[in-house]
């Protein structure tokens, strides 16, 4: 038996045609999902990039206790309990943030191969590389930051010459290299962490003209700034940045498939669970801003993609409506594996829900970022609750009515927001 878990970082779930999407092209994806289990409520329960992979990694919600930051020394990984059952383990990744020193995020495996030059990882220092900023970058007269990461990442990419080269490309070769090098294909876990479609949105031929309005004669902003887009881009310029977006998803989506049927070439579908997942989604201003540029769990960057195909055919071609969230991660994979989870972990296995014994984990999901708002969502509502560092109202949605969560009606249902908030204050009072 193997585990293999494939994440696209910063995809959001309804840009991919198995969760409803129509001008996307992912047939990829969407062939993996009719083979698969597909989860139609699953959120990301810390965000952004790494309080996600700790709540995968550790089993535990993050929410309460810490936000972004290393493991810490006392945390027991998936990894580590995965070494000590003697399964053969690798992580590959281009995530630029994971593999910066101190951070840990590489422990426990047996292989770990980090692959450079995503955002503005300072890979490559040559200064007499000519890139050309002004094409792909728009200022608004205050940010710098920005640049100075376009910049970094333009020369980082400078050599690239075909798809070949992209960085989505460069881990799924890797990945198919560390397979094909183990001597046996079993009792192996990979763990797969792409970061696109994350920004810059900069795809490569011939997804970078995919769904770009032949109309459109403007600027192609890669790298817009996060934050409001009122008075920094026009209507044209965020549907040209979204159609980018889509461009980098597509460009994922050919990736998958040249991944997926690699392991379909070794047999690994055969007996591997095989999980494709996000961390988060992306706005695209939905609620004004572009950008992940401020702490608020809107439904645009809570909610991922969850698919999971099981080498027996549990679940497969299913979609599952109940409300999941990361922590689960963990113990589904430990639970497949056969092996005890451990005690301190606060989710739950997923099989018994693609087995039909069980419908939900728990009533509610929750999402946020520490520090800043804390979030609570059943199917009919979403509670935000801002923290007062993050100087913003809470908010409530109807889910049913409101599914993309424009209509604040706090003010009309306080007996909702009051339920939700204790049900909140409760559930993060009890974890230990």
């Amino acid at each position: 038996m193997n585990v293999i878990f494939v994440i696209n970082d910063s995809l959001r779930s309804d840009h991919l045609g198995c969760y409803g999407n129509e001008w996307i092209k992912t047939p990829n994806i969407d062939a993996f999902a009719k083979k698969g289990a597909l989860f139609t409520d699953a959120h990301s329960e810390g965000m952004p990039t790494l309080p996600y992979r700790t709540s995968c990694f550790t089993g535990r919600f993050t929410l309460p206790f810490r936000g972004w930051q290393r493991l810490e020394p006392t945390d027991v990984l998936l990894s580590e309990v995965l070494w000590n059952q003697g399964v053969t383990s690798a992580m590959i990744t281009d995530v630029y943030h994971m593999h910066q020193p101190t951070m840990s995020y590489g422990r426990g495996f047996d292989t770990v191969k980090y692959i450079r030059g995503h955002e503005g990882d300072p890979h490559i220092l040559d200064e007499s590389i000519e890139v050309d900023v002004d094409s792909f970058y728009k200022g608004n007269g205050k940010d710098k930051k920005v640049r100075k990461v376009a910049e970094q990442y333009l020369r980082n990419r400078a050599h690239w010459k075909t798809g070949e080269d992209c960085m989505v490309a460069q881990v799924v070769k890797e990945g198919m290299k560390w397979l094909d090098e183990q001597p046996r294909r079993d009792n192996l876990f990979l763990w797969l962490d792409c970061f696109d479609p994350h920004e810059p949105w900069d795809p490569m031929p011939p997804f970078d003209e995919m769904y770009i309005d032949p109309d459109y004669k403007g600027q192609r902003i890669s790298f817009p700034i996060p934050g409001y887009t009122e008075g920094y881009l026009d209507e044209d310029e965020i549907k040209c940045i979204r159609a980018l977006y889509a461009g980098k998803v597509s460009q994922c989506d050919k990736w998958m498939g040249v991944f997926f049927d690699h392991l379909k070439e070794l047999g690994l579908f055969d007996n591997s669970l095989v999980v494709f997942n996000s961390d988060h989604g992306e706005p695209f201003n939905e609620h004004g801003f572009i950008r992940k540029a401020f702490p608020t769990p809107y439904i645009e960057e809570t909610q991922i993609p969850l698919i999971i195909r099981h080498p027996e055919g549990w679940g497969a071609g299913k979609r599952f409506d109940c409300l999941v969230n990361t922590p689960e991660i963990m113990p589904t994979i430990l639970d497949f594996f056969g092996v005890k989870a451990p005690k301190h972990i606060h989710g739950e296995s997923l099989l018994p829900i693609l087995r039909g014994e069980k419908d939900k984990i728990r009533d509610f999901a929750i999402s946020g970022q520490h520090g800043f708002c804390e979030r609570i969502m059943t199917h009919e509502w979403a509670l935000n609750c801002y923290l007062p560092r993050a100087k913003h109202e809470d908010e409530l949605f109807d889910r049913v009515n409101d599914p993309a969560e424009q209509d604040n009606v706090i003010g009309q249902h306080p007996d909702v927001r009051d339920k939700l908030e204790l049900q909140l204050r409760r559930f993060l009072r009890s974890l230990k």
